[in-house]
């Protein structure tokens, strides 16, 4: 960890506020407006936020498309307006004879590929408004389901509560764009109790978790980010370059693509990150058509 301005700072972040309240105070602390956030966390959510500073906002486009995981409570037995405990309730039916096996089924059934529909208080844009906006003035809009992957949903632990709700904890593990929120809704929907979430914590997102997560008051009393090039290879595959393959690169060059182990090449969705033979972050990289091409320049920016 430095005390340099280019790099992520791993918040973990507290209920009641939002991915932009921490944006300004990282602003405040870091002495720039060149802040951003990789992946917004509703204000009932914690942990996990990645914030990117000065040359670091470069790299968030493509941390935010990284893999997530959580830690999540559900309420079986209540449904509300918006998937969560923020929401008024809309209905529901008692889950106190729940037989296990019948929720691990449809666990089951919300686990690996599957399509879903995004809540309607969410930052879907449709025709260029916030889907939460249009269902608060009371045009609720038609979210069409989304392809989303769930790598993940592990039940830890099922604890009855009054009034016949069971609440369940549980761990998830999942692609970029995938709303906990909607897998509680769902999870409720399909058992015919109804659902929402009361609890989320984000304890990890890409190579970033907890472990590295400051809090916004170790921050105030000691603010340091990680380094740029520490930060990229947390996230992205490696790849060391000769002082003439960085000389091109960070003029905008391109290069030949690595020799790739068919382990290796599985990632090549991903970009990879290149360095100097100093060890700075060079670029970051995609291959195509027989090239590996910049997609992000940090050299001499």
């Amino acid at each position: 960890m430095t005390s340099g301005k280019d790099g992520l700072v791993i918040v973990d972040k507290p209920g009641g506020m939002t991915s932009h309240d921490v944006v300004a105070r990282i602003r405040r602390l870091a002495g720039t407006k060149r802040v951003g956030h990789a992946g917004t966390l509703d204000p009932m959510a914690t942990g996990v936020l990645v914030v990117g500073v000065e040359k670091a906002t470069r790299l968030l486009g493509y941390l935010a498309l990284t893999e997530k995981q959580y830690d999540a409570t559900i309420r079986l037995g209540q449904s509300t307006s918006t998937d969560d405990a923020e929401g008024e309730l809309t209905g529901g039916a008692s889950a106190a004879d729940l037989m296990p096996q019948a929720l691990a089924v449809a666990v089951q059934g919300l686990t690996g590929e599957i399509e879903q529909v995004p809540p309607a208080v969410s930052a879907i844009k449709v025709d260029g408004q916030r889907a939460y906006k249009l269902t608060r003035a009371g045009a609720a809009p038609d979210l069409k389901p989304r392809p989303v992957t769930v790598h993940e949903f592990t039940v830890t632990a099922i604890r009855p509560a009054e009034g016949g709700l069971l609440d369940i904890d549980a761990t998830v593990r999942c692609s970029s764009g995938t709303y906990i929120r909607a897998l509680a809704r769902d999870l409720g929907n399909n058992l015919g109790t109804g659902g929402h979430l009361t609890r989320l914590r984000r304890t990890r997102v890409g190579g970033y978790g907890l472990e590295g997560a400051r809090t916004l008051e170790h921050l105030a009393e000691r603010f340091e980010v990680l380094p740029l090039a520490q930060a990229a290879s947390a996230a992205f595959p490696r790849r060391d370059l000769s002082a003439d393959e960085a000389r091109r690169l960070a003029h905008g060059g391109r290069l030949a693509p690595e020799r790739h182990s068919a382990e290796h090449a599985a990632t090549q969705e991903r970009p990879t990150a290149a360095y100097a033979p100093d060890g700075s972050l060079v670029a970051l990289l995609a291959e195509q058509d027989g090239q590996a091409r910049p997609l992000v320049v940090f050299a001499g920016s």
